[in-house]
This record gives structure tokens, sequence and C-alpha cells, in this order.
């Protein structure tokens, strides 16, 4: 009897903790709660703890777009393989928001300025707007909690509130951060000042606003114009600050890149990193993840969307006569100098001028990224990286307010030569400050079949390369409603037959054949792709692009634009309905 009574005792704690081990601890802080808030340096104190628990890292950011249509990884992620239940599903953590709303409830100290204290709100509330918008893309309805919650509070068991509600508190939290953070600028791009809220603002108000215009299933279409404009007006709010501008130094094939190498943040276009530093010996993989054959996802970029790149002249790569059966070393030039600056191609060498042409022990594609890749080889094998990687960038802000207008149908020229005709200026592409009149037949059929509207597919595709493996596409992918493109074949170059010995670079040697076997007699320099027929072969057989692992299902049906809470929440708290399908 005991032996059960003990046993009963504890499942009752162990249950009682998993439920209650987020909500109910008090913040580990070796201050009182009378001295953690009893002046302005203790406020930024707790304040700080908010950074390093919540901003992504570097490696979550350019790690980010392994599931994504615009990327080719080494294997199928796990979410669109069918490798993912509910009884797998993590991610239901409410330990920040409780830390968040601990400090809400006990900042406002009136021995402290009215000024500060709403400065050190502002940031909280920016926190929980981030953490909210994170938890509403990934579940759409959550409770909303605006406290700390008691062990008997019967909160603790509530059901999920409906998803306009969360959104609408959210945008409370923004718009007062926004109104109360100092807007004193950060060169340091590690502060959230005004600024940063506002950037943060243009992001949630664009995906909410684009969410209920493309997904009737929700039942807030009426109010996506709502969602659009805010976005709008946050993005006018922050281009009209004068704090921030592309980084255009008049250099197109090297300005881009540079906003990814730097150990110092490149303030006057990114206006939050997470900030790497050598001499500190804060470090990152980025080097390796991107350029080991072991180490990372060996991610490349896919040949569909190498395609939308335009040509230097402003013309569309896609209207080219035969584009379909050009060969990398042909394709890549007189492109959209963003190009060279996220994949190797052309000319690239790295730092000790060796040549470095796609390397096929590492991509699957031949489009291999080096955005954030630093170029000396010495960082290849080794967590040694120090460049600091762009969380917010004004390129960004700028996309937002272009994509708003335009859904919203308010989209001048002066409007695009501020923001995309800028942003290819930034590029080196000519005729920048025209606006399409007529649909992209490309991008309609390969990417957006339910789009008609020239300027909302340009700027779609605008977005797409400035923010290439920055880790936003597959948000932009569910907000769209554009899931199924994540079914699409992986696709690399074109190759034109199998055993030929290709020069990728044009220097003189051959870097890369694709054969069925390796020959017994190897080439020096050459790496030896093994077509096998199963995961990896050639569109037409003996020639052709490259396809990869067109023998692994991949399936995104609408069940997948929620994440499924974890079977073992639902079982404690019976009121949280599972997401449809799962």
């Amino acid at each position: 009897m005991l032996k059960n009574n003990i046993l009963l005792l504890l499942t009752l704690v162990v249950t009682m903790t998993s439920c209650e081990k987020y909500l109910d601890q008090a913040p580990i802080d070796k201050l009182t709660t009378e001295q953690a808030f009893a002046n302005e340096n203790n406020l930024q104190l707790y304040i700080n703890s908010f950074y390093t628990q919540m901003l992504p890292t570097g490696p979550q950011i350019y790690q980010g777009d392994v599931m994504a249509d615009i990327t080719v990884p080494n294997a199928v992620p796990g979410y669109i393989g069918g490798r993912l239940s509910a009884q797998d599903a993590t991610g239901w953590n409410w330990s920040n928001l409780r830390n968040i709303n601990y400090f809400l409830e006990h900042y406002n100290n009136p021995n402290i300025s009215l000024k500060a204290r709403n400065h050190y709100a502002g940031i909280a509330k920016f926190f929980r707007a981030m953490f909210y918008y994170n938890m509403v893309k990934q579940f759409g309805d959550v409770p909303w909690y605006g406290k700390t919650l008691k062990v008997d509070d019967p909160d603790i068991y509530k059901a999920r509130d409906p998803r306009n509600m969360v959104m609408d508190s959210v945008l409370a939290d923004i718009d007062f951060a926004s109104a109360n953070i100092y807007s004193t600028k950060d060169n340091s791009s590690t502060q959230v000042t005004k600024w940063v809220a506002l950037a943060l603002k243009s992001r949630i108000c664009l995906f909410e606003g684009t969410f209920r215009k493309y997904h009737p299933e929700a039942g807030l279409n009426s109010t996506a114009d709502k969602w659009l404009q805010e976005a709008a007006n946050a993005s006018d709010l922050l281009i009209k600050g004068g704090q921030y501008r592309l980084q255009n130094t008049g250099n197109p094939a090297s300005d881009y890149r540079s906003l990814f190498i730097s150990e110092n943040p490149v303030s006057n276009e990114v206006l939050l990193a997470s900030v790497y530093n050598n001499s500190l010996k804060k470090w990152h993989n980025a080097a390796w993840w991107f350029n080991s054959a072991t180490l990372g996802a060996r991610l490349g970029l896919d040949k569909k969307f190498i395609n939308t790149y335009l040509k230097s002249d402003g013309s569309r790569f896609t209207d080219l006569p035969g584009y379909e059966v050009m060969e990398f070393q042909d394709e890549v030039k007189n492109r959209d100098k963003r190009l060279q600056q996220t994949i190797r191609m052309g000319a690239y060498k790295r730092s000790d001028g060796s040549p470095a042409p796609p390397d096929f022990t590492v991509t699957y594609s031949g489009y291999q990224i080096q955005k954030f890749s630093l170029d000396d080889k010495y960082f290849d094998t080794r967590t040694e990286s120090y460049n600091s990687i762009p969380i917010i960038r004004y390129a960004e802000v700028l996309l937002n307010f272009a994509e708003a207008k335009a859904e919203l149908g308010t989209l001048s020229a002066a409007d695009w030569n501020l923001t995309v005709g800028a942003l290819r200026n930034r590029a080196g592409i000519g005729n920048s400050s025209v606006m399409p009149v007529v649909a992209d037949p490309y991008m309609k059929n390969q990417f957006f079949p339910n789009i008609s509207n020239p300027l909302i597919l340009e700027i779609r595709r605008e977005r797409g390369i400035e923010l290439a493996a920055e880790g936003s596409r597959y948000d932009d992918l569910r907000r769209w409603r554009a899931g199924k493109l994540l079914e699409k074949v992986y696709e690399g170059i074109y190759v034109p037959a199998k055993g030929q010995l290709l020069d990728l670079n044009e220097d003189g040697k051959a870097d890369v054949s694709f054969v069925d076997k390796v020959p017994t007699s190897k080439v020096p320099g050459v790496t030896y792709f093994v077509v096998d027929g199963s995961s990896s072969k050639l569109s037409q057989g003996t020639k052709g692009n490259l396809v990869w692992l067109s023998n692994t299902p991949k399936s995104y049906a609408d069940k997948n634009y929620y994440y499924p809470i974890p079977a073992n929440e639902i079982l404690l708290n019976p009121k949280l309905t599972q997401n449809k399908g799962w």
C-alpha cells in the first residue's frame, strides 16, 4: 500500500511538474524581487536576459532554409517527409513568456523615471510580441497569458484563445514597444531600439495580413487589409526616420555579400544581428557547415530558383531561347550581381588565390552557397567563423513595405524605386526603375499559379533573391499558402552528357564529371559524381538537369500549415484541442 501511494505521489509530481515547469517557476536570479527592480540599472540587467534567451543565433538563421523550395539539402526534412507526428512534436514551451510577464508585473517602480520604465517595458513587450508571433506561426490558436501563473490558477489548464485575439494583443505590444523604446540608433546592431521594433512590426503585420488573405479557412480575410496597412505604416515610419540605408558603396560585385561576412555588423543596413567576435572567441560554424561533406546539410540552391535571377540588363533569364539547356558556366554570366555573392561561380577564388568552382563533394545541385562563408579555407573545418549574422536588415523592411502596398493595390512608381528598384540598383541591374506591367509566365507557372498581379510576382521574386538562405523562406511559403512548392523535385545544374568532363569556372581545368561509376583512371582535380539512377539521376537519362532524391516522397498537406501540439500536452490539458489533421 505504501509503495502504491509513493508511486501515485511520484506520478502526480511528474505530471504537475511537466505542466508547471515553465509557468510557475520564478526567474533564476540571485537578486530579490525588490533588488531586481530597485533602479534603472537593474531593469537593464533583467532585460538583458531576454536577448540571450529569445533572439535567434547565427546558426538558426543560416541553417533556417533547409526546408524551403529554393534549396537542395542532403536529405528531405522530416516534416515534409512524413516522419513527424504529434507524439514527436516539440515547441510548446512557455518559460521565456513567464519571465517576461514577471518583469512586466514588477518593473513599474515610481522611483525610476517614467520614460525609463516605459522604455524597458517596451523592450519586454517587444520580446512578448516576438514570442507570440512565433507561437502563432507554429501552432495557430494558442492560449494568451498576460500574467504569471500560480499553481492553483485555473488558467494553467485553459483552452487555446482565438488567433485574432492573440494577434490583436501582439499588435498592442509591438505598438507600445514602437512608441516607447528609445529611438537612438544602435551602431552595434545588438540592442532593441524603436527602429528595431518598427521593423519587427512590419514583419509581423505583413505575415498576418497575407496569411489572412491567402488562408480563407482561417475566416479572417475581411481583416487582412488592416494588417497590411499596419505593415506599410510601420515600414514607412522606419524609412522616413532616415537612420538606415542600403549598403551601397557603388561596388555591386561585393556590397551585398559584405553584409554577411563582416565581423562587425554593417550598421547602416543591419538593424539587429547575432554578433560574433574573433578576439573574444565567440564563433559559429557557417563556413564548416556550408563547405563540409559531413557536418552540415550540404545546402545548395535549386535550379528553378536560380532561373529567377534577372540578367544584368534587367531582362528575364527565362526569356532567353534555350535557357533550359544552358551549362553552368554560361548561365551564370551577366546576371544579377547577388548571384555571384550567394553561390560559388565564375572566377571566385579563396583567400589564398586558389580557384573555387562548385565542389561536388559538398553540393548536390551545383549551386553551392557561399553567402555566409569566410573566404579563408581555414574556417572550412572549424567552428571558428566570426562574421556576424544579420537578424533584421533594412532591405527586408523595404520588401515588407513594397509587398504590403502591392497587396493593398497602392504601390506607386515612387514606392517601387524606393524599394525593389533600389535593391536592384545595388545589385547592378539595369532598368531597375521599370515597373512590370505583365506577369512573368515563369514565376507564375513554376511558383505562384494563383497570382496574376505582375507587381506581386515581381516582389516575391525579389524577396526570394534578396533574402536567400537567411531562414525566412518557409515563413513566406506558409503565409502565401504556397506550401505545395515544398513537394517539388530538387534540381541542379544542366549536364550535357554523362562522362563528360566539365570546366565550371572556365580556368582550363576540368572540375566534375557525372558518371555511372567512378573510373579506374581518374583525371587529377576532377570530382566524379555517381549518378546512381535512384537518389541521383539526370532528367533525360544520359543528360539533363541533375535530379536529387526524387525517390524520397515529399508531402505538404493542408494540416502542415500548423504544427501539431505535442500529444503529451493534450494529455495534461484536455482543453488543448489538436490542430486539424494531426
